[in-house]
């Protein structure tokens, strides 16, 4: 009997099972770094032993990612407070790690032979809400506090373009990597929190000579430099791409419709910051982002299970009863302290996210006859077998795809 989370129904109809059943990865990548970094990935994954399930590195990746994050927070929760350089050090090499262990999960899944679109799903998932944490993490490390409309842009900005990246996907099929993106962003994060470490964070308060801005506002630059590169390339797909009839979505759907759901986590979350009388954002920017990137990622987390599953994404969501409960409190004259409200917001939204991704997880498993973090016995011998390890033993290490040297996002997510 599969496991309920609070849901009476089952998420996923017998149809949306049977096409991502059928789901191909599809992708294209133009990354700078991605092959650079292809023989540290090929090595990394060749030191793991076979019987660790590549969703297990991928959460783990997360969880390191999100503890240094919290660490950030802890210190300097307003984003304003000089957090200790150990603890941007520490965001530093979990973001490393994070981004290491999100890159070989792929590859350990062709070795151990349990390639299944779930791996895609729950990478994607995952990423999702590393996003959130991560410019959160960025912001703080450079006291963007001081700057709270220029924090929540940078913050509100990464959710956009990575939620952009798989509208565009849900239109054409296929994912794309453009020459700067997602590794190249996360170095040029880690590369922050190093300098923050080495220097201190009020570091990036120096003033440029002769230009007349501090140094932080070259991140504002390059944001806005790359963000504006990126969206016209995944607009460009959109409005042209469209793999569906008449050059709708691979659900048939229209290339707009993505908007509408995203939009319902934006449009409240500036209007509640604008309008807000107690300052509840800027006085609490961090759990402020936290609450409303769960949304966020829970909206796109739907858009990925509605691409693979080939199917119409709904508009409404539950997670948006948090950001409701900000509103109608703002609306009904502050019956109750916002910063109350604010983490009643968060906590519903980290429980509703989670419960969704569960259940959709328990449902896959269930259909593709899968586990989530296990490996099957005969799946890890095979994979022992085919890295020439000489033993039936589950536990032997080494062997690896270290030979092969296809991009890591064509590994990524076939698991």
């Amino acid at each position: 009997m599969m496991t309920m989370f609070l849901y009476k129904e089952r998420l996923l109809s017998p149809g949306q099972l049977k096409r991502l059943s059928e789901h191909k990865y599809s992708f294209t990548s133009t990354s700078l770094l991605d092959s650079l970094l292809q023989p540290w990935w090929n090595w990394l994954v060749s030191k793991l032993p076979l019987w660790l399930a590549p969703n297990l590195i991928t959460v783990w990746g997360l969880i390191v990612n999100i503890l240094t994050t919290l660490i950030l927070v802890w210190y300097s929760p307003d984003a304003k407070e000089e957090a200790p350089r150990w603890a941007c050090f520490a965001c530093a090499l979990g973001l490393f790690v994070y981004q290491s262990l999100d890159a070989i999960d792929g590859k350990q899944a062709r070795r151990t032979g349990t390639s299944s679109p779930l791996g895609e799903l729950f990478d994607h998932g995952c990423d999702s809400i590393s996003t959130v944490f991560v410019a959160l993490s960025a912001c703080i490390a450079v006291q963007l506090g001081f700057y709270p409309s220029w924090m929540f842009f940078q913050c509100f900005c990464a959710m956009t373009l990575f939620y952009c990246a798989h509208w565009q996907t849900y239109v054409s099929g296929t994912l794309r990597f453009g020459k700067v993106d997602v590794t190249e962003a996360q170095f040029t994060i880690i590369f922050i929190h190093l300098i923050s470490a080495v220097f201190g964070p009020s570091v990036w308060m120096t003033k440029i000579p002769y230009l007349n801005f501090q140094l932080k506002g070259l991140i504002l630059v390059s944001t806005i430099i790359v963000g504006s590169i990126n969206v016209y390339q995944y607009f460009y797909v959109i409005f042209t791409g469209g793999v569906g009839k008449n050059g709708s979505t691979v659900a048939g759907t229209s290339v707009l419709s993505p908007i509408i759901p995203f939009s319902l986590v934006v449009v409240p979350a500036f209007i509640i910051y604008r309008k807000s009388i107690e300052h509840v954002y800027e006085e609490h920017p961090a759990l402020y982002i936290l609450a409303f990137g769960m949304v966020a990622a829970k909206v796109t987390n739907r858009l990925v299970v509605a691409h693979m599953t080939k199917n119409e994404m709904e508009y409404l969501d539950s997670a948006l009863i948090g950001p409701a409960m900000l509103f109608l409190n703002q609306y009904f004259n502050f019956f109750i302290k916002e910063y109350i409200v604010l983490w009643l917001c968060l906590i519903w939204v980290t429980f509703d996210l989670l419960r969704y991704s569960c259940q959709v997880c328990v449902e896959i498993c269930e259909h593709l006859k899968i586990q989530l973090f296990r490996i099957p016995v005969r799946s890890a011998i095979v994979g022992s077998e085919k890295n020439g390890m000489g033993s039936l033993s589950i536990h032997g290490g080494g062997g690896g795809s270290g030979k092969q040297s296809r991009s890591k996002h064509s590994k990524k997510f076939q698991h």
